[in-house]
């Protein structure tokens, strides 16, 4: 690769392809809000999952659902490698 090529890993994808993590739904006493956020967490790169906030929002979704524990996303994912771009996305999100 040419040095003055940036490298992108993975394929952009659309609105639609995002919007689907709207329409995962929980097995168990997981509010559905905060599981279709912690399934785009999981699936989306950080940049979609900015995007994917936006929809989630306006559709009406809770940025405070919580699972049968009293646990929130920050709670859930805050221990994990990755997540602190992710947790800061919901709490600006959060307002």
């Amino acid at each position: 690769m040419r040095k003055d090529k940036k490298q992108v890993i993975g394929d952009e994808i659309g609105d639609e392809q995002i919007k689907l993590f709207l329409n995962f739904e929980p097995v168990d006493a997981t509010s559905p809000s905060l599981h279709k956020l912690i399934k785009a967490y999981r699936g989306l790169r950080v940049d979609d999952f900015e995007r994917f906030l936006t929809f989630f929002v306006e559709a009406g979704h809770d940025l405070n659902g919580k699972d049968e524990h009293g646990n929130d996303f920050v709670a859930l994912v805050q221990d994990q490698r990755n997540a602190e771009e992710y947790i800061e996305l919901i709490k600006k999100a959060r307002g």
